[in-house]
């Protein structure tokens, strides 16, 4: 398979930099059809996005992986934030740049993927910008609800406590800012040593470090390495609270049977309207999806392939 080729666009002020995959040779014709693939908070393109990405060009489609404005290749201070603003104008920009390429993608057949926080980030781009024709998720979860709950659990509800906590940091992050005229090095979200997270601790967290941790996803522009205040700007964000306004395009949420993020989608699928479908991947967690694409890779080719026709 052919390398993808190196990109760039704009999304508000900020460069994004990204990876166009063409259709594999002798693959389906697709007729110009093409989908954005956005990767999982503190994550970059090459890890599970280019994994999803590849399985696309085999299907016959154009899939477009990029790194989130502060993240990654792409640019902006400082450097891992976290905005679910900035993050849904991305994907908004990257179906702008498949617009721009009117010699290979036609314009009414784009879609979009999102994996873990993104599934959350598409789904809050696909509710305003109708030039999204599919929208399909991957372990999809929202990280404004996270923030406000403490904890990606379904058993988590708002928790005035995590709220004070995370805001506090941020104040605090900020405040230091100001006053120093400095941005202090962002504290490591999770630590992906696999050593730290041994058999019967919080099995989410080794399910992280499992990935990220080992040769299944480290990557070195993956520090995991989160601002605090990127809390604030998360706290009052709901990824699904419209997820109505898709319809009646179609949306595909897939997730694993033992995921903690199972929830989720579970929800975000009840809010929305026909056509959806839930996907329940038997035995796997949040994190096998990411690059266990048995199921899912042919799941979605059969999906874009019958609504970006």
């Amino acid at each position: 398979m052919a390398a993808p080729t190196k990109v760039q666009f704009k999304a508000r002020q900020l460069t994004i930099a990204g990876e166009l995959h063409a259709p594999a040779e002798g693959s389906h014709d697709r007729k110009g059809a093409a989908v954005v693939v956005s990767h999982p908070m503190a994550g970059v393109k090459e890890q599970t996005s280019s994994d999803y990405a590849r399985s696309l060009s085999k299907a016959g489609f154009y899939a477009l992986t990029f790194d989130a404005g502060y993240q990654g290749e792409s640019s902006g201070e400082p450097r891992g934030l976290e905005d679910p603003g900035q993050r849904v104008e991305d994907i908004k920009s990257a179906v702008s740049y498949l617009v721009s390429l009117t010699d290979k993608i036609n314009p009414e057949r784009i879609g979009v993927l999102g994996i873990c926080a993104s599934g959350g980030y598409v789904s809050s781009a696909a509710q305003s910008d109708l030039r999204i024709r599919a929208v399909a998720t991957v372990s999809g979860a929202c990280v404004g609800a996270l923030t406000r709950n403490g904890g990606i659990y379904g058993h988590l509800k708002e928790n005035p406590v995590a709220i004070e906590g995370a805001l506090k940091a941020a104040a605090q992050w900020r405040n230091a800012e100001a006053t120093s005229g400095v941005a202090s090095e962002a504290p490591v979200m999770v630590d992906s040593d696999p050593s730290k997270w041994p058999e019967g601790s919080d099995p989410f967290l080794r399910g992280a470090s499992q990935y990220y941790g080992t040769p299944r996803g480290s990557h070195p522009r993956s520090t995991q390495k989160v601002p605090p205040h990127s809390s604030d700007m998360m706290i009052t964000y709901d990824s699904f609270h419209f997820q109505h306004l898709i319809s009646p395009r179609p949306l595909l949420m897939i997730a694993g049977s033992e995921a903690e993020s199972l929830h989720f989608s579970q929800s975000a699928v009840a809010q929305a309207k026909e056509p959806k479908e839930l996907l329940v991947v038997l035995g796997k967690n949040h994190f096998d999806l990411y690059d266990d694409l048995t199921v899912s890779g042919p799941k979605l080719s059969e999906f874009f392939g019958k609504h970006l026709n």
